[in-house]
C-alpha cells in the first residue's frame, strides 16, 4: 500500500472515494457533484488530499483543508474528510492516511492539526487517540447558518 498526494488526474478515482465517503454519512450519492466539488478544491489549491493506494487500486484518502491561527500567527490544517473502502478496514489504511497528514502537516509548518469526529464513533476515536490526538476539552465549538 502506498499513500500519495492526489492532484487532477486521480479525479475519476477519487470522485468514487469521495462519493462512497458521503454514502457512508448518509447522503445521497452524487458522482457529478463529487467530482465537480473535488476538481475546484484541487485546482484553485483549497485542499490537500492523499490517497491510499493497494496496488492499483485507491482505497482511501483523507482530505485536509487550511486554516490559520492568528494568535500565533500560523498556518494548521482541519482533518476534514478520512475514508478507506469497507473491505479494507481494520488494515492500517486510515492510519497510514492519517501520519501521512501529520507529516504534511510539520513538513509546511504547521501549528497541527484539528480534527472532529460523532461522539458515537468510538473507532475513529479510538484510531486518532491511538495515534496521539487528544480529545478538547478547554473549549466549546458553536455552530451557525
Amino acid at each position: 500500500m502506498i499513500i500519495q498526494k492526489a492532484t487532477i488526474n486521480d479525479l475519476e478515482s477519487l470522485t468514487v472515494l469521495f462519493d462512497l465517503y458521503r454514502v457512508f454519512y448518509e447522503q445521497t450519492s452524487d458522482l457529478e457533484g463529487a467530482r465537480e466539488f473535488l476538481k475546484a478544491r484541487i485546482m484553485n489549491d483549497e485542499s490537500v488530499v492523499f490517497m491510499a493506494v493497494e496496488g492499483e487500486h485507491p482505497i482511501g484518502f483523507v482530505q485536509l483543508y487550511p486554516s490559520f491561527s492568528s494568535v500565533s500567527m500560523v498556518r494548521s490544517w482541519v482533518l476534514n474528510d478520512l475514508y478507506v473502502k469497507e473491505q479494507f478496514r481494520g488494515k492500517g489504511a486510515g492510519e497510514k492516511l492519517i501520519h501521512k497528514a501529520i507529516l504534511f502537516a510539520e513538513e509546511t509548518g504547521a501549528k497541527g492539526i484539528l480534527l472532529e469526529t460523532g461522539k458515537e464513533n468510538s473507532k475513529a476515536q479510538r484510531l486518532y487517540e491511538k495515534i496521539g490526538f487528544e480529545r478538547e476539552s478547554n473549549y466549546f465549538y458553536y455552530y451557525s447558518i
